[in-house]
């Protein structure tokens, strides 16, 4: 952890305010040591005095957040906000107060690179503006941490970040993954009075506010793309009944229709975490208790210690929020469009008003990328993939791939490869022999590997729930099952029975309903066949069991394929509205 050099009469930071030198060639900035701006002993008690006393949650491991607070524009580096000294104070503090994180204070950017960032559970960008690196390595590093898995954190002006006035959108990915580009200033002065309005009361990252709304002074932005509430979980918002909309603050002619003003929100990325506000202007913003307890969760939320619902505001309906409640999530089976591209795959998905698609490795990646979706893949093109999800308000938490070849090497492409589109659980019917080399892959990468089932002719071992099972005893928990209700209904094996014998090592369910139980039977509309789904559905529910997806796998591609995926949609809404109400 870096210490101020002398906390009793001022406090500097350590490794800040560089001189730089930009090449112009490659996109490197190097620092040299200078000073920064300094915090008074007053506002050193005041933050103090306003550090929440202890973390919301228990960190689940020790956890480590780099800061930086890099200003430039021109190539040069700024004085920036003269409240970054206190926001990287106040954070620091809370994680020393209440032992939720260690922090690392630092404008070093080549801690971007992807064997340096690896220390870290969490970036924040804590009053950034201007393009801070243009090095397409450090780039991609940075965009390829968060949606790995880890988290980001924007305070501020990190909304203002790699663009520069008037250009808003010099690396549109990064807005892609923050949820925002600042781009229409800011209507209220620092000096003025706005009241935020709590958007979801009963939001845990909300808690701090103890559901009251509240005035402050605080120069806040507005925004435009790509912002959205289809993208973002949104958290306070400018209550505009309350708050000055005179003509003359020149809102963006979108603002002024919708009156949607966000001001802080959260939103998965990925398999990683983000988390914004646009508070932290004003230097008492950070010696606000309120705010403080608001960052600390936001920081606890990127970091993974803290749940938080996430889903896009916009895309919340009762069903989905029951979903949310019970970590269950809905989505579609990669062999469902294996007819398709993946992106045609992605965007139906979408269509559907599922934001959930298991990966599929025969399939073709689609328009300029015609490779199948799978570790080949350069990171080029890899980045093009994650696009379209995000584009989609689309993830991929599972993979498919039928078999992952023993050799050390290519298995580990194939986890490296999930692990920059965001994979949680990598599904397959792996050679027993290959399973040490996959258990110690699968703790390496942190994902999971779910055994899939087929029918006797083809999964001459997996078949068998109880087989199964045997090959997981003494496992770790990276390794269970895959259970395809379709293969087990076809040869003879009540799911009910393979639940039982399977218990909490079902990571994730291939979903079925058959109009016959025998070897022929074809797939119809949940609930309308003889799987009792419905029963099945309930027991996992009673059991407490959280697969990593219910996925549809619709495997006949008739003319009305797209109306038989909804009817999949609408019982497993009902059902879980029925089941657990909220």
């Amino acid at each position: 952890m870096l210490r101020p050099e002398n906390r009793s009469t001022t406090v500097t930071r350590a490794g800040i305010i560089p001189k730089l030198v930009h090449s112009a060639l490659c996109g490197l900035l190097l620092f040299s040591t200078a000073a920064l701006s300094q915090v008074t002993p007053e506002e050193h008690n005041k933050i103090e005095a306003a550090i929440p006393p202890k973390a919301t949650s228990v960190p689940a491991k020790k956890r480590r957040l780099l800061v930086f607070s890099l200003h430039v524009r021109d190539g040069q580096i700024q004085k920036g906000h003269e409240s970054s000294p206190c926001g990287n104070l106040a954070i620091e503090l809370m994680g020393d107060k209440t032992g939720a994180y260690e922090t690392v204070v630092s404008n070093d950017i080549q801690l971007f690179r992807p064997e340096n960032l690896k220390q870290f559970d969490a970036i924040c960008f804590n009053n950034t503006a201007g393009v801070l690196f243009e090095d397409p390595e450090l780039r991609r590093s940075l965009l390829e941490f968060v949606y790995s898995g880890k988290g980001f954190i924007g305070i501020h002006a990190a909304a203002a970040t790699f663009v520069q006035w008037p250009v808003y959108d010099q690396w549109p990915r990064f807005g892609e993954m923050l949820g925002a580009y600042e781009d229409g200033g800011h209507p209220w002065k620092a000096h003025e009075t706005i009241t935020i309005k709590i958007d979801e009361p009963g939001h845990p990252l909300n808690a701090g506010f103890k559901g009251r709304s509240f005035q402050i002074s605080d120069e806040v932005f507005q925004f435009r793309r790509p912002y959205s509430r289809d993208n973002l979980r949104i958290l306070l918002t400018i209550d505009t009944d309350k708050t000055d909309m005179s003509e003359d603050r020149h809102f963006l002619a979108e603002r002024q229709k919708d009156k949607d003003f966000a001001i802080s929100w959260l939103r998965n990325y990925g398999r990683g975490r983000v988390f914004y506000s646009s508070l932290g202007h004003n230097k008492d913003i950070f010696w606000n208790a309120s705010i403080l307890q608001h960052f600390l969760d936001g920081i606890q939320f990127a970091l993974g210690d803290m749940a938080a619902p996430a889903t896009a505001s916009g895309k919340l309906t009762p069903a989905i929020r029951t979903q949310e409640n019970l970590g269950w999530r809905l989505g579609i089976s990669g062999y469902t469009f294996h007819k398709y591209t993946f992106f045609e795959s992605v965007d139906k998905t979408a269509e559907l008003g599922l934001m959930y698609l298991t990966g599929y490795y025969k399939q073709q990646v689609g328009r300029d990328i015609s490779k199948p979706l799978d570790c080949n893949l350069n990171n080029q093109e890899l980045e093009v993939v994650r696009h379209e999800l995000v584009s989609a308000g689309v993830s991929m938490p599972a993979y498919y791939i039928h078999k992952i070849p023993p050799d050390p090497q290519v298995a580990s492409r194939v986890f490296q490869f999930c692990r920059k589109l965001g994979v949680e659980t990598i599904i397959c019917e792996p050679d027993q022999q290959a399973l040490e080399l996959l258990e110690r892959l699968a703790d390496q990468y942190d994902i999971n590997l779910a055994i899939h089932n087929d029918t006797q002719d083809v999964s001459t071992i997996y078949w068998n729930p109880k087989e199964v099972l045997n090959v997981c005893k003494g496992r770790g928990k990276h390794i269970g099952a895959c259970g395809d209700l379709g293969y087990w209904l076809r040869s003879g094996i009540d799911p009910l029975d393979a639940l039982e014998v399977l218990g909490d090592r079902l990571m994730t369910l291939h979903i079925h309903d058959l109009n016959e139980l025998a070897v022929h039977g074809r797939d119809v509309p949940w609930g309308t066949g003889k799987a009792q789904l419905k029963n099945f559905i309930q027991t996992l529910y009673e059991r407490k069991i959280r697969p990593a997806m219910f996925e549809i796998e619709y495997p006949y591609s008739g003319d009305n394929l797209m109306s038989e995926i909804a009817q999949c949609k609408t019982f497993f809404d009902r059902l879980t509205v029925e089941l657990a109400p909220r």
